[in-house]
């Protein structure tokens, strides 16, 4: 070996980017092997490439010991000393023993060898090289189609898109240049295995970073995707620069750079919401494009009633539920539609879609006789409650009363809002329909307690 050597050793380098110094330690373990294999030996030997002119040596290495058991491997220190008088127990002494004809050999030996190093080699940089590509968009070119499954030049490797990561209706010719996301990078025989999608929300994100720079800068923000491939998504999106509007920002100047990616997409429609902190105005937003009149919610266990105008039910549930089944999971709460008639069966004043309400249901700890009642233990008690009933009915039909017989606090606080509004009537109060339960309840008491 010589300088022609190293000059091959360096075009590998460039052209399979590829570290000279590790394809010469791959080279010199295969020279190892072939010493071993040509001259039939056990030695412990080392083989040494200058760096510098390309030259091979081999060198026989043998550790001194007080009692030598395999003169191949072991040295007394008597032997040793008869070296250089230096050498003690431990140290290692090194012969030169390269044969004349090793050069020859280890050409024809060693390729096989050297080429599987540099094979594997080449394969860990390549699956390192993508497995930090996870989770990011790389555009890809079409090979071929085998059974349903898309396989694509992505560079350095082959990327596989299945058939259940491909979305519904899409179809690929070869040649094709598709944008993908980089789901998975696995490790296999023959190099690694790139897993491609085209249907996790991941890729909508990554797609928008793209062409909205205000995401690229940080300055707009995506907090949620839910996504339902090749036929809508929701994207909720904020902005921490009040000078800047988010959903804006992802339209574009005349929907251009949403259009990008709808196109890019094969035409999935994309709906761009508001993210808010608070949650009743995440639920009616994500719920667009319908008109949502009132958000009741029960934060403990994270579900929400929706009221809508009768007109926009269907829409609102989307097709085969679609557009409620995207916002629960776009806002992660539990969504149940009404419409207008549906909440209110006894008819109440509109509500205006542009300033819905919120409603948010407080969960109190039962009362002493709630608790008698669930455990069985009442029913004596409510015998005697039903007789006292009856005879303050008697009482109050003699004496003509024209008041309602009595309704407890605890009664008013476990009414919906229809039936406080109708209570109050009855007391004579007229209620903000707009006022949140809370507010109700809290006027209903006092005018009772008054």
């Amino acid at each position: 070996m010589n300088l022609e050597f190293l000059e091959a050793v360096d075009a590998l380098e460039r052209e399979k980017h590829m570290s000279k110094d590790m394809l010469l330690e791959a080279i010199e373990s295969a020279l190892v092997s072939a010493y071993k294999k040509n001259y039939g030996t056990s030695q412990n030997v080392r083989v040494d490439i200058d760096r510098t002119t390309g030259d091979i040596n081999v060198y026989m290495r043998r550790d001194i010991v007080e009692e030598v058991e395999d003169p191949f491997s072991q040295a007394s220190l008597e032997e040793a000393q008869e070296i250089d008088p230096a050498y003690e127990i431990g140290d290692v002494i090194e012969y030169q023993v390269t044969p004349r004809d090793f050069g020859r050999i280890a050409a024809q030996t060693a390729k096989q060898v050297v080429v599987q190093r540099i094979r594997e080699a080449e394969r860990n940089m390549i699956y390192e090289d993508y497995v930090d590509r996870q989770g990011e968009v790389v555009t890809g070119i079409v090979q071929r189609i085998s059974n349903g499954t898309v396989y694509m030049n992505i560079g350095r490797a082959e990327g596989i898109l299945s058939s259940g990561e491909q979305i519904p209706g899409e179809r690929y010719r070869v040649g094709e240049r598709i944008k993908v996301f980089v789901m998975d990078v696995k490790k296999a025989n023959k190099g690694p295995q790139v897993f491609l999608s085209r249907t996790h929300p991941g890729l909508v994100k990554r797609l928008f970073e793209l062409e909205v720079p205000e995401i690229q800068e940080g300055t707009v923000e995506i907090r949620s995707i839910s996504r339902e491939a090749g036929s809508r998504s929701k994207i909720a999106v904020c902005t921490y620069d009040e000078n800047v509007d988010p959903v804006g920002s992802c339209v574009g100047p005349r929907g251009a750079r949403v259009q990008a990616v709808v196109d890019e997409l094969g035409g999935e429609k994309i709906d761009i919401i508001n993210w808010s902190e608070e949650s009743g105005r995440l639920i009616a937003a994500s719920l667009s494009p319908a008109r949502v009149e009132m958000v009741v919610i029960d934060e403990v266990g994270k579900s929400a009633t929706v009221v809508v105008p009768d007109y926009q039910l269907s829409l609102a549930i989307g097709k085969e539920g679609q557009n409620v089944r995207l916002a629960a999971r776009l806002c992660g709460w539990k969504i149940d539609i009404k419409s207008h008639s549906q909440y209110f069966p006894e008819g109440t004043p509109d509500i205006d879609t542009d300033d819905p309400i919120f409603e948010y249901v407080v969960r109190e700890e039962p009362e002493e006789d709630e608790i008698y009642e669930d455990a069985g233990l009442g029913e004596a008690d409510e015998a005697q409650d039903a007789e006292a009933e009856a005879m303050d009915a008697e009482e109050a039909a003699e004496a003509g009363a024209e008041e309602p017989a009595e309704i407890s606090v605890s009664a008013v606080k476990r009414m919906k809002k229809a039936e406080l509004i109708e209570f109050a009537k009855t007391l004579g109060i007229e209620l903000d329909p707009k006022a949140t339960n809370a507010a109700m309840i809290e006027e209903i008491v006092a005018a009772m307690e008054g």
